[in-house]
């Protein structure tokens, strides 16, 4: 089975401040055929510390996430629920997000036919790279 890079993220909503917005455009990602989710679970973090998770199919809130095409589920467990809710403050949640990125397995399988081997690989932060981007000249 050909498969492209598998990555994750865990997106913070401090106060529960979430408003489904990514949704659509999460969709959007899948139906392009740039990525394709593999799972995505919803966490919260009570004014207790008390920790719920929700699949996508178990909340009203989650509703516009019903849409996307998504072999959701099987891929996080309890350990990563846990890890997540681990960075939440009391009244706040998450989503947890794992996705293929299909746009890059023609260089993923080209890397592995050459016998590369991946050494390290990061997502720079927004507020890290966005200064030093605006710093430099125009491209020509």
């Amino acid at each position: 089975m050909t498969i492209g890079p598998v990555e994750y993220i865990i997106v913070g909503f401090p106060g529960n401040k979430f408003t489904g917005e990514i949704a659509p455009e999460l969709e959007a990602l899948v139906e392009s055929g740039t990525v394709r989710i593999l799972d995505l679970i919803f966490i919260g973090k009570d004014t207790d510390g008390s920790v719920i998770s929700f699949e996508i199919d178990e909340l009203d809130a989650l509703a516009g996430f019903g849409a996307l095409d998504a072999d959701v589920g099987g891929i996080i467990s309890p350990k990563d629920i846990e890890y997540a809710a681990a960075a939440l403050e009391p009244n706040s949640s998450a989503a947890l997000l794992i996705w293929e990125d299909l746009w890059a397995t023609p260089f993923a399988e080209a890397v592995r036919r050459s016998d590369g081997v991946l050494l390290e690989g990061a997502r720079m932060p927004h507020e890290l790279i966005a200064p030093i981007l605006a710093d430099l000249p125009p491209a020509v």
